[in-house]
C-alpha cells in the first residue's frame, strides 16, 4: 500500500492563503524532492486551478519570468500525474483525471491499494474530508515565521482530534521549519 501524505505551507498564526508563505530558492527545491517522492498529486478543484496557472509549463518552456531555481519544481509538478476532486469541473487537463466528490473515498483507497512510492495532496478542503475519512498517513507543515492575520486555516471544521506524531523536523535558512507527523494509531 502506498501512503497518502498532505503537506501545506502555514504561517505561525495558522494561515495557509499561497500568497502568505515566502518562497526561496532553498524551499523550491524542498518541495521539488517532496513532489518528486509521489507517484501522483491529488488536488481539489480550487488548488488544482492555482497550481495549474502558475506551473503548467507550455510545450515544456520555462516563462521568462521564472528564476532558474524554480525550474526543478516547475518541471516535476508540471509532469506529475494528477486527480482532481471536484462535483462541478467539466474536464481536468494537465495530466489529469477528474473524480467526482461522491467518489473520493473509494477512489483514493483504491490509489491507495496499488504499488508505489506514493501519493500527495494539498489544499484545504479536500484534506480535511481525507483527513475525516482517516486517509491521510503523514501530514507535513512547512510553518513560516510570519504572521499575517488572514487567509484559509487549517481543519477548521475537523469533526473530532487526530493526535499525531512527529516523525521529523528540518529547519531551513530562512527560519521556516518543516514539520512531519503520521496519525497515532
Amino acid at each position: 500500500m502506498q501512503p497518502l501524505r498532505y503537506a501545506i505551507n502555514v504561517t505561525l498564526d495558522g494561515c495557509c492563503h499561497h500568497e502568505a508563505a515566502s518562497t526561496d530558492e532553498e524551499l523550491h527545491r524542498y518541495w521539488a524532492e517532496q513532489l518528486a517522492r509521489a507517484d501522483a498529486l491529488i488536488f481539489g478543484r480550487i488548488t488544482y486551478g492555482m497550481m495549474e496557472a502558475a506551473w503548467r509549463l507550455r510545450a515544456g518552456v520555462i516563462p521568462e519570468w521564472m528564476a532558474d531555481w524554480m525550474e526543478p519544481f516547475a518541471r516535476t509538478i508540471d509532469a506529475a500525474k494528477k486527480y482532481v476532486v471536484s462535483s462541478t469541473l467539466e474536464r481536468a487537463d494537465w495530466n489529469s483525471q477528474l473524480v467526482r466528490g461522491d467518489q473520493l473515498q473509494e477512489t483514493i483507497q483504491q490509489l491507495k491499494r496499488q504499488p508505489g512510492k506514493g501519493l500527495f495532496v494539498g489544499g484545504v478542503t479536500l484534506p480535511q474530508a481525507l483527513a475525516e475519512m482517516g486517509l491521510i498517513d503523514e501530514y507535513e507543515f512547512v510553518v513560516h515565521p510570519r504572521l499575517v492575520g488572514h487567509g484559509p486555516t487549517l481543519f477548521a471544521r475537523l469533526s473530532k482530534p487526530v493526535d499525531l506524531k512527529l516523525v521529523s523536523r528540518r529547519e531551513f535558512k530562512s527560519g521556516a521549519v518543516a514539520l512531519r507527523y503520521e496519525p497515532k494509531r
